[in-house]
């Protein structure tokens, strides 16, 4: 479907809705819009709107599909699949503005936000209250929470806590055609017809564009437990994360880390951290709840597994400065691996026994097609990042074959029970191996739902599809 440019006339309606201080068409601030931190893509909007409210919000996107013009929601722009690229052009309505943390309620452990609140701000928020909002992505001290919900997100604490998913009752979202509507309702459980929360969840801002959120708070656990496990092996590492589920615990983080991502670490930020010849993979493993002595104990059980699956040594930390310190060499991994060559980041999840598997064929595509890779990320739900780095090959096989081996990545993940993103979201870049996972009947009832929602098209297109 054909979209129309902004015209002057158009932008004066604009500048009425948002006032003139916060709609943006220099140069400068198209370009601090047009990319987020997927690769070397570029796309420029037209013109930036900062909205205050959902009124604001409302009145733009009415005015938008009446006149056939392209809108993108932005968050923080922290995303990794080009969710936030303004593809056609025309409106990016940043949330930026929203970012009020509206309302705590301890009784019924709930909160109110806005969408452009920052994750972390929203964590210390909670945890100054002794709640827990265990919602915590590796960009959690600059990602708003708003860009969560539209990728699903996880984190490390989804082995234990569940992904957003498990958090948002409701959503207040303002349609492609301006009108406000709330998801579902404040309450725990939901069988009131369709759960239109879980399907604005994930969708990427491609049904809607949401301004208000609801979500569960839990008791803060105020112990925890935390250690490094080496293993001689990926495969050993690997191993062993089903085994420890299988002994009867669930711990609040399993994390696993291959060598090579540890010693850029080190060097990319100058961690005091001694690395011993014959180690290749990592766990970080953590335990929390409320008493000392029941988490002593399962971390008994979970060295005996390690033991049993060839672990070569476990570290325990012993003092909040050395936990902070290992993690953040996990914390710190995705920004060391970028700084050291050119890269493409991948988001592979399997169900977690089928790590081994996963890995080992990871590797040997690297290996047929030239291109070499560092593996991380949360091992207690299966969700593996996979850094492919350029290494030897060629631009033009780079250019030209590794999305043949990519594809071939997410054909392995998709045989081992998986799929082809954990919680990276599809947005531009993943689209294309779509096919790969959903049948055309899958992506028809998908396409069914986005014509619903948004019939001319004019919602972050590009995505997804």
């Amino acid at each position: 479907m054909p979209f129309n440019k902004i015209t002057d006339e158009l932008f004066q309606q604009f500048e009425k809705i948002t006032g003139k201080d916060f709609l943006f068409r220099d140069d400068d601030n198209l370009e601090n819009y047009s990319h987020d931190e997927t690769e070397d893509l570029r796309y420029k909007p037209e013109l930036v709107a900062k909205p205050a409210d959902s009124i604001q919000v409302s009145q733009l996107l009415k005015l938008c599909n009446e006149h056939r013009i392209p809108v993108t929601p932005r968050g923080a722009g922290t995303g990794l699949s080009g969710g936030a690229l303004p593809v056609f052009g025309g409106l990016l309505i940043s949330m930026e503005r929203f970012n009020k943390i509206l309302d705590i309620d301890e009784q019924n452990l709930q909160a109110t936000l806005e969408p452009g609140v920052i994750t972390e701000v929203f964590i210390d928020s909670a945890a100054e209250k002794g709640l827990l909002y265990p919602v915590d992505p590796a960009s959690k001290g600059s990602c708003f929470i708003g860009g969560n919900i539209s990728h699903g997100s996880g984190g490390p604490r989804v082995v234990k806590y569940g992904t957003i998913r498990e958090y948002v009752l409701n959503l207040e979202i303002v349609l492609p055609n301006g009108e406000i509507i709330w998801t579902g309702a404040n309450t725990l459980k939901y069988a009131s017809g369709y759960n239109l929360t879980q399907l604005i969840i994930g969708s990427e801002g491609t049904l809607g564009i949401v301004t208000k959120i609801v979500v569960k708070l839990i008791p803060k656990p105020t112990q925890d437990v935390l250690m490094l496990a080496s293993f001689a092996t990926n495969e050993d590492a690997c191993a062993a994360v089903s085994a420890i589920f299988r002994a009867g615990v669930i711990p609040s983080t399993l994390e696993f880390m291959e060598r090579r991502g540890v010693e850029w670490v080190i060097e990319y930020d100058h961690i005091q951290f001694e690395l011993k010849d014959g180690i290749d993979a990592f766990l970080l493993i953590e335990l929390d709840g409320n008493n000392l002595d029941i988490l002593f104990n399962d971390a008994e059980k979970v060295n005996e597994v390690l033991e049993a699956n060839n672990c070569m040594d476990v570290l325990f930390a012993d003092t909040s400065s050395q936990k902070e310190e290992l993690w953040r060499i996990r914390r710190t991994m995705a920004v060391s691996v970028k700084s050291n060559s050119v890269y493409k980041e991948e988001d592979t999840v399997v169900p977690r026994a089928a790590l081994p598997q996963l890995i080992n064929g990871i590797k040997a595509i690297g290996n047929a097609y030239g291109f070499q890779s560092i593996c991380y990320g949360h091992a207690g739900d299966g969700n593996l990042h996979v850094n492919i780095i350029k290494g030897g090959m060629t631009d033009e096989d780079w250019n030209t074959k590794l999305k043949d081996g990519i594809r071939e990545i997410f054909e392995l993940t998709v045989k081992l029970g998986g799929t082809i993103s954990g919680e990276h979201g599809i947005g531009l870049v993943q689209k294309d191996y779509m096919p790969v996972k959903y049948s055309d009947v899958n992506l028809g009832i998908m396409r069914g739902i986005k014509s619903v929602f948004d019939p001319n098209g004019i919602l972050n297109p590009g995505k997804i599809f």
